[in-house]
């Protein structure tokens, strides 16, 4: 392959959505306010509820790595009481969540034969805008049952705007509060041709990733980059360029993927954040992931395609590597 076909590809790769990215659905954020349109929406034969347990997971069919899908007939019958939230409309469709506790999970389980899924497993299992929408899903749900009062006054909050919103219910306050995300920037760190992956302990024998950390007040994603990759590896970063994102509601998170180049190779490990880190070249990644001594993040994961638009580059498709390993 020449020099020109790598880097096609490797721009391919990196152009290639995330997990949970991408999902071609309009949010509707101008009529969340509209109750009476709403109401339509939730009675419409054609709109769909995807259903979340207490603990934020889904339902899918018995045989069949796809959600389990509510009608508005089956969420009046059963479900009636509990709101839902507006996710937004795809493809002429209306798609709704609501969060139910576990004796209502159980009714589900039983009429349907449907089974529990977590986000993790569906990530790797669900079709694309399946999983995307059930990332978004449990991204509010979490919030809107972290969210049970006001932080300023103390009185309980009502949720408003189909969910998106929630409202103090002191008409002396009446703040309005809104969901939140945590931002996290995860990194692949290169110098003079090799990668800094590092790993926790706890982790399965061989695994190394990129390195990653949250956003501190004040501080903008390129030096969270240069600070999280010196508090944890004691390398210093010259600079770093955006690569891609990607949601992360694991509760809360979004995860902002860079690329950077290190001054030097020089590691030092600090408050014991990491059990260990290393330059690992092309050639040892390949050699590790052959021979099984070294592991990457399953695809779930942006850290997996940091991984693998480094290695486009350098003409190594970590697809390929896999493949070979399970083989």
């Amino acid at each position: 392959m020449s020099v020109e076909q790598e880097r096609d590809k490797a721009v391919a790769t990196r152009a290639r959505e995330n997990v949970f990215a991408g999902i071609d659905i309009d949010r509707m954020a101008e009529r969340r306010d509209d109750r009476l349109w709403v109401d339509e929406l939730e009675a419409t034969d054609s709109s769909r509820f995807l259903v979340l347990d207490s603990e934020g997971q889904a339902f899918a069919h018995a045989d069949a790595d796809q959600l389990q899908w509510m009608t508005p007939a089956t969420r009046s019958d059963r479900f009636g009481d509990i709101p839902a939230t507006l996710l937004g409309i795809a493809g002429g469709v209306a798609y709704f969540t609501l969060a139910v506790d576990e004796a209502h999970a159980e009714i589900f389980v039983a009429l349907s034969s449907a089974r529990r899924l977590g986000l993790r497993d569906a990530g790797l299992l669900f079709p694309e805008f399946e999983a995307g929408l059930f990332a978004f899903a449990k991204g509010i749900t979490h919030w809107q049952r972290q969210t049970r009062f006001c932080s300023f006054c103390g009185s309980p909050v009502l949720l408003v705007a189909s969910g998106h919103r929630a409202q103090c219910t002191n008409e002396d306050c009446a703040h309005l509060h809104f969901p939140r995300t945590d931002a996290a920037i995860i990194v692949i760190v290169e110098h003079d041709g090799a990668c800094l992956l590092g790993r926790q302990r706890g982790w399965p024998k061989g695994r190394y990733s990129t390195l990653a950390g949250f956003i501190e007040p004040g501080e903008s994603l390129e030096d969270a980059v240069r600070r999280e990759v010196r508090e944890e590896s004691g390398v210093e970063v010259a600079y770093a360029t955006y690569h891609s994102s990607q949601p992360w509601p694991l509760p809360a998170s979004l995860m902002v993927g860079f690329t950077a180049t290190a001054r030097t190779r020089d590691i030092h490990l600090r408050d014991n954040e990491l059990e260990d880190a290393r330059w690992f070249t092309v050639k040892q990644i390949v050699d590790g992931m052959t021979d099984g001594s070294l592991a990457v993040p399953p695809p779930l994961s942006v850290s997996y395609r940091l991984i693998e638009h480094w290695l486009a580059l350098r003409g190594v498709d970590l697809g390929e590597l896999a493949r070979i390993k399970q083989a």
